[in-house]
């Protein structure tokens, strides 16, 4: 039996029912309004993790560096919500500002930041929302350089042997919900992260086959209306 359509909790989403910039990276309902893309509760950070300390410094300046270094990515992805859905897909990231993802059918969702603006594309509703990129949780890790200070804390860092986990929240809006950042170590490279929104929901994006440093099509971050002319 074909499963039945569900919009997904898409990875990089906006927070409440005006979109702010807090939650950084993902997680949330599937709205017009609280919009957007952006590691699920089983993956999230255990409980006794305690906030990184003086001797955490040097790894939280070594990830800090490699996050920056990204410049491009193209991966397929694999999404659980805590509702139990999982959908799939392929994400394309270009920093800074630029983000297209593609979700696997049946599931008819397109996003694309295009350096200043992200749009959100529903093909089954053929109905097209739009935001700044500073009003997402995209603003994290699209941002021209990434900082994990000043308007970035550091909540939560934990070292295991093959393993770096860091969770980061706004700083100034503490309680609009953090991202957990999972990397492989030696070397290391972007596995997975969690969100965890104002409402304890979370989503968890895992990365499959993920190519760093690849060269994209620019034609990926452009936004052209694909509704039919006279839709809308």
């Amino acid at each position: 039996m074909p499963k039945p359509f569900r919009n997904p909790k898409p990875p990089f989403t906006g927070k409440g029912d005006r979109p702010r910039k807090g939650a950084l990276w993902a997680a949330g309902t599937v709205s017009r309004r609280s919009l957007l893309i952006g590691l699920a509760a089983a993956l999230a950070l255990p409980a006794r993790a305690a906030p990184p300390g003086p001797k955490d410094a040097d790894q939280i300046a070594r990830i800090q560096a490699y996050l920056n270094s990204i410049q491009t990515l193209q991966s397929r992805f694999e999404q659980v919500s805590d509702d139990g859905g999982v959908d799939y897909g392929t994400i394309y990231i270009e920093r800074p500002g630029r983000m297209r993802i593609v979700y696997d059918p049946p599931v008819p969702i397109l996003i694309v930041a295009t350096g200043d603006q992200i749009y959100y594309y529903d093909s089954k509703l053929q109905n097209v929302s739009r935001t700044t990129l500073d009003d997402t949780p995209a603003w994290f890790l699209l941002r021209d350089h990434i900082q994990l200070g000043g308007d970035v804390t550091v909540t939560n860092f934990e070292k295991a042997a093959d393993t770096l986990r860091v969770t980061v929240r706004e700083t100034k809006n503490s309680n609009l919900g953090e991202v957990t950042i999972v990397l492989s170590d030696q070397p290391l490279t972007l596995r997975q992260w969690t969100v965890l929104d104002a409402q304890h929901r979370t989503v968890t994006v895992t990365l499959q086959d993920a190519k760093f440093g690849v060269a994209l099509n620019p034609n990926l971050f452009y936004w052209t209306d694909p509704r039919p002319s006279g839709s809308y």
